[in-house]
């Protein structure tokens, strides 16, 4: 559920346009007022904003918003201003093709979606980037990792909720065998049925590894993988369970010790916003005995902070 509060009695996008054109006039950004806006508007209505503002000022909205804003809160409105789908295509082309490569962010972004979602994103990624998802893996990753990426991203998986229970039992022996049973692991078999079982059944499997077994998959995974080829596999294994409680995990992470690392705090809380925001503060209540909006505002300041808050609504 998504935790962006739109206002009972909405203002049109060219009021809206025209707000935010003041707000750029004069010396300096009324950035309260930008945010006051936009942190309010879901994607249809940001879309249309952006729409209004090119036919009144012959101008981009977001290229405005770029030369007035700046730091984090710059960051994340910007990547806010897009619609679900265009913001996925925008973070991995950006992790997979930046200055700095962030196999971490790719991978999170792939191996946490559905494949519908999938789908969507690579449509986007190649009209907006002229190359093709796969490209940019292919180019970036290596190995094991790239093998289960590429995999993922193009592997039509069922998203219900029925399952197979031989067919269950059958891939949690299958990956005992390719894992803790033998000496190595045989990395394609973990491939095979990671990229290609539905979140229902990768959960079922689980499920019945441990009732085998007596040992979880999750930490078969972590004893018989290493680094991202890892990351990937237990990104696909907990959102197969429950992505709110795995987003609630890295967002922990992200302002857990010194320092915050707001590169994962913004791609999280902006790119779930829209769409499960309610279930990840749930979640991280529950794990840590705090509301998310109180470490938000404990780690951020000023307009950046206002903005996040804005995005995850009530703290209750």
């Amino acid at each position: 559920m998504s935790t962006v509060t739109i206002p009972p009695v909405l203002t049109t996008p060219r009021d809206d346009a025209i707000q935010l054109y003041r707000a750029f006039k004069g010396f300096g950004c009324d950035t309260a007022a930008v945010i006051n806006i936009l942190a309010h508007r879901d994607a249809t209505q940001r879309a249309l904003i952006q729409q209004e503002y090119r036919t009144m000022y012959s101008a981009e909205l977001n290229k405005r918003l770029s030369s007035e804003l700046s730091g984090n809160v710059k960051r994340a409105v910007l990547l806010w201003m897009h619609d679900p789908v265009a913001r996925d295509a925008t973070i991995v082309r950006q992790a997979l093709s930046g200055d700095i490569i962030d196999l971490k962010a790719a991978t999170e972004v792939i191996c946490s979606r559905t494949p519908s979602q999938i789908l969507q994103f690579k449509q986007a990624y190649f009209a907006m980037f002229g190359v093709y998802l796969e490209h940019d893996i292919e180019y970036q990753a290596s190995g094991d990792h790239k093998k289960l990426l590429l995999a993922y991203a193009t592997t039509p998986r069922y998203e219900g909720l029925e399952v197979d229970r031989v067919m269950v039992e059958k891939d949690a022996k299958a990956l005992f065998k390719a894992g803790e049973k033998r000496l190595g692991t045989d990395e394609k078999t973990f491939i095979h049925i990671f990229s290609e079982r539905s979140r229902a059944h990768l959960a079922a499997v689980d499920s019945a590894y441990y009732d085998i077994y007596g040992n979880a998959l999750k930490k078969a995974v972590k004893k018989e993988t290493s680094g991202h080829f890892e990351y990937a596999l237990l990104t696909i294994l907990q959102c197969a369970h429950n992505p709110g409680k795995y987003f609630a995990k890295v967002l922990h992470k992200a302002m857990k010790g010194l320092g915050t690392d707001d590169t994962t705090l913004i791609r999280i809380v902006v790119t779930r916003a829209e769409i499960d925001m309610q279930y990840i503060k749930a979640e991280y209540q529950r794990k840590h005995g705090k509301f998310l909006n109180d470490a938000v505002n404990s780690e951020t300041s000023g307009h950046y902070r206002a903005f996040l808050l804005s995005l995850l609504g009530p703290t209750r």
